[in-house]
């Protein structure tokens, strides 16, 4: 089994130890759970349904299916396998069992719908000119096609329509932290879709991997750098001499009278 769902988080910079910075993508990857084991020779192919997250209520029809499973998911997928899996109902799979530092993937997710977009926002047209008579051309796509021959447009024509919400594959992203704990996985470059949609991750190879700088190495640096800075002047302090001053107060008979303090 090399694939795993996983929820989009932000994005941040990242240095490794070479000293390069690298666009990251973060991910929440908690555990899904399975709901269903399928057979090759009861459903014709092998397969292992999960349950991805937890929600508050569900559908009748979905809380009879997850009874077994004792989950109320989010999101239910099935993923294929090529050969009978050891799994069970109940089983909760990890990010750690599939996958490792420096491991390749493809990442596949539904992008942002646009709406019906034109030409200009959804292919990048130029658009008509602004002058020379264009009242109402600036806009326009401009011609769709030629005239009695073919009469008709080409199919894949470039024109206005639904932008967006379609399903995108990006490959070569390398894994570069996995924190079990915190339930954390990040990626090298940007994911499609919106914060807090479903992704799949796919396991493709592996190649070189060169591990991110200690996050807490610059903090540390500047408390260091503050108390070395500190010592010098407690150590002036301690060193400084004690001054002695006079000072001259009147008695009632009139005499002077003098006195030294010490600061």
């Amino acid at each position: 089994m090399d694939i795993f769902y996983a929820i989009k988080k932000n994005q941040i910079h990242a240095y490794n130890t070479e000293g390069k910075r690298l666009f990251v993508s973060k991910l929440l990857v908690k555990p899904v759970t399975v709901t269903q084991v399928k057979h090759g020779d009861k459903d014709g192919y092998e397969a292992i349904q999960v349950g991805v997250l937890n929600r508050k209520r569900i559908n009748k029809p979905l809380a009879g299916h997850t009874k077994t499973s004792q989950i109320t998911p989010r999101y239910v997928r099935e993923i294929r396998l090529s050969e009978a899996s050891d799994k069970k109902v109940g089983d909760q799979i990890t990010v750690s069992q599939i996958f490792e530092l420096g491991d390749t993937v493809t990442v596949s997710a539904v992008s942002k719908g646009k709406g019906f977009a034109g030409g200009m926002k959804r292919w990048g047209f130029s658009g008509g000119p602004k002058t020379h008579g264009q009242s109402d051309r600036q806009r326009s796509p401009g011609s769709i096609g030629q005239g009695t021959t073919p009469g008709r447009v080409y199919k894949g024509k470039r024109m206005a329509g639904q932008m967006g919400n379609q399903t995108i594959t990006i490959s070569g992203s390398q894994i570069v932290h996995i924190d079990e704990a915190a339930n954390e996985l990040w990626l090298t470059g940007a994911i499609p879709g919106p914060k807090d949609g479903l992704v799949l991750l796919c396991k493709k190879g592996k190649k070189k991997f060169v591990a991110l700088q200690n996050q807490n190495t610059e903090a540390t640096t500047v408390e260091e750098v503050q108390e070395s800075n500190q010592e010098p002047k407690a150590q002036e302090s301690e060193a400084k001499p004690a001054e002695e001053t006079v000072v001259e107060e009147k008695t009632q008979d009139g005499e002077v009278e003098k006195k030294e303090e010490t600061k």
